[in-house]
């Protein structure tokens, strides 16, 4: 048999195998939105469903390629030039080896998808940065991991042996030429063909990059759950790791000084000669609008999303305690109010430097480190006479909390360390243990300030509940399936935070009657009881003021706010006349009817997104029609904030 009647063979097995692995990508993709039918929008057809397919089929031509180009080039190449089937098994190794990773991908994307509405997100990349060891945890005890390793080996093996079997199909004899002239069209003519056929796999269906499909361009429905159903696992993984590299290149934005002081000079409202970032950031108190407090409470919720809070859901009775606080006539809350990311740290790095995410993680930048900054809200309610204090549920060594928020103005640092609790998991005491310890904290009667990092409402949900008075025909009236027990003890983990809250309210509030309460919640994009909610239900948090001096009619009616709003509120709210302070964000009390973060903005009468034309009107606000806001002089002050952040985070106070 000569070199060419054994490369002809070789590339057939080439081609079987490019059939086979595009048959299982094509499988996965269709059991993905089979088990996740719920998440399909109620307006979707059968005609939306096979055109996702049909998308899906040409991305993951590119993906099938990937393994095919290795079999290839170790497989076919190697056995033809040596004439040794031996190396005809690197192509089922090859082939088996991409079809465990699809498999293992595939068991992952839908509880994946389940929390975070996409199939894999760039944060992905920065799980290292957490607490490892507590993710491990919960991974084994939220997702019944053996059941899933044997979930996923079973599925292997039957669609490694049916490889293995469709690998020992015969194929077809290479035709036998006799002249010259035709065995050269016909080995010119194969090997085009297999130019043609790799360019054509390369661009997902296409012979040019410009009518390719790729992760920027396949989201072509108009339902969500499909755009990402049309990106295989190896698709999905490639587009995180490629927004995560823009995230990374956020770290050498192309911002000079010129740009700085235009920046500053946009957000101060007027030109100010310095050489000292946050000389533009310089503002003064209008005057304490309330007592000042002996006390405040800066309570950020995990996972305490604004949702549970609306009329829509009240029948689910978990949200209560903080609705009853909303009903008192000395509170008052901000509905259109959007976290800081979609992240616990994000969260975190945000209200304590009061500067917008930016992906860049302040809290593991040495320029956090050499001094705390101006913005920071630790360091300026020290400044108002407070002792400042971080208390968190968990370790102090999570995401380098402890340090970071000594370094950035706190006082103290308390965690589920310093005390000791009956019950909790690897991320650290419940709330209930977690709280009653903060009460023993401000017995000292000198004036503090508190931030208070719950964590009970978080993965694993090993809370007792039935212990904790949970009874779970509470939420039954509003659901419509009562028999899914795993939703049930979700909610009944919200329900515990928000009881416990009320508890540690009410106590703190008993020996301090004049102490300031503020709520808010870390993000709200984990948990949802609707398939497809909208985005203010998707991702708006609360922001509740509560005590003394509060009152519900203290803001304008088109306030909108987020994270990076709460230090100059909170401090314009107490601060004397002509104190200065310095914040990115504008208060809520001078009339701030924007809040943002790096994916989202809000306004009193719309949500949408900054990088596509997606907006939706909100109903909280009892708004019937709302035109979608000129984002442009909105977007202009976004960029100068943003800026200013970076330039200080990255490059220090000197301009």
């Amino acid at each position: 048999m000569s070199r060419w009647d054994i490369f002809f063979k070789q590339i057939q097995h080439d081609l079987k195998l490019y059939v086979y692995v595009l048959a299982v990508f094509c499988l996965f993709r269709l059991s993905f939105i089979l088990i996740l039918n719920n998440y399909l929008e109620p307006a979707t057809s059968l005609a939306d469903i096979l055109a996702a397919l049909y998308n899906g089929l040409h991305i993951s031509l590119k993906s099938s390629g990937i393994v095919v180009l290795l079999s290839f080039l170790f497989g076919s190449i190697l056995v033809t030039i040596f004439n040794n089937s031996k190396f005809e098994k690197i192509r089922f190794i090859l082939g088996s080896l991409y079809i465990f990773l699809l498999t293992v991908l595939f068991h992952v994307r839908i509880p994946y998808y389940e929390v975070f509405h996409v199939a894999f997100s760039p944060f992905l990349f920065n799980t290292f940065n957490d607490d490892v060891g507590a993710l491990l945890v919960t991974i084994w005890h939220e997702y019944h991991i053996p059941l899933k390793l044997l979930s996923i080996f079973c599925c292997w093996f039957i669609l490694s042996y049916i490889l293995k079997k469709w690998l020992q199909t015969k194929t077809i004899r290479m035709p036998h030429l006799t002249s010259l002239c035709a065995k050269t069209c016909f080995r010119t003519s194969l090997i085009l063909c297999i130019a043609v056929f790799m360019i054509f796999t390369r661009f997902g269906g296409s012979l040019t990059y410009a009518n390719s499909i790729h992760w920027e361009n396949a989201a072509v429905s108009k339902d969500n759950f499909l755009n990402e159903a049309i990106l295989d696992d190896v698709q999905a993984l490639y587009r995180a790791y490629s927004t995560y590299n823009k995230f990374k290149k956020a770290t050498n934005l192309n911002i000079n000084s010129e740009q700085v002081h235009n920046y500053g000079a946009l957000l101060a409202g007027h030109t100010i000669v310095t050489t000292n970032v946050e000389d533009y950031l310089k503002r003064e108190a209008q005057g304490a609008m309330i007592p000042k407090p002996s006390h405040i409470f800066l309570i950020i919720g995990e996972s305490y999303a604004e949702w549970p809070l609306l009329p829509e859901f009240k029948d689910l009775n978990i949200a209560n305690e903080v609705k009853g606080i909303i009903d008192k006539d000395n509170a008052v809350i901000v509905k259109p109010f959007l976290p800081a990311g979609s992240g616990t740290a994000i969260a975190v790095n945000s209200i304590v430097t009061g500067l917008p995410n930016l992906s860049l993680y302040p809290n593991y930048k040495p320029e956090s480190y050499k001094g705390s900054y101006a913005t920071a809200i630790g360091l300026q309610m020290k400044q108002l006479g407070y002792k400042t204090r971080f208390c968190y549920a968990g370790f102090g060594s999570w995401q380098r909390i402890k340090e970071f928020t000594l370094a950035q103005g706190f006082d103290e640092f308390f965690s589920c360390s310093d005390f000791k609790y009956d019950a909790g998991n690897a991320w650290g005491s419940e709330d209930k243990y977690f709280l009653e310890a903060i009460t023993t904290l401000c017995e000292d009667n000198q004036p503090s300030f508190n931030v208070i990092l719950t964590s009970s409402n978080h993965p694993p949900y090993t809370v007792d509940l039935a212990k904790e008075g949970f009874d779970e025909s509470i939420v039954a009236s509003g659901l419509n399936d009562t028999s899914d027990k795993e939703l049930i003890n979700k909610l009944g983990h919200f329900w515990y935070s928000d009881k416990q809250l009320g508890n540690f309210i009410k106590s703190m509030q008993q020996k301090y009657p004049d102490s300031l309460f503020v709520i808010t919640g870390d993000h709200a994009d984990r948990f949802n009881i609707i398939p497809n909610p909208t985005m203010f239900e998707r991702y708006a948090v609360p922001f509740i003021l509560y005590g003394p001096g509060i009152n519900k009619n203290m803001f304008t009616n088109n306030v909108a706010g987020s994270h990076i709003t709460i230090a100059p509120t909170l401090i314009e709210l107490i601060a004397p006349k002509d104190f200065v302070y310095y914040t990115v964000g504008e208060s809520l009390t001078r009339g701030n009817s924007f809040g943002f973060n790096d994916t989202f903005w809000i306004t009193n009468e719309n949500i949408g997104e900054f990088d596509s034309s997606k907006t939706e009107m909100l109903s909280v606000t009892h708004r019937i029609s709302a035109p979608k806001p000129d984002l442009t002089q909105q977007k202009q002050l976004v960029d100068a904030m943003q800026g200013l952040s970076w330039w200080r985070i990255m490059k220090g106070n000197q301009i």
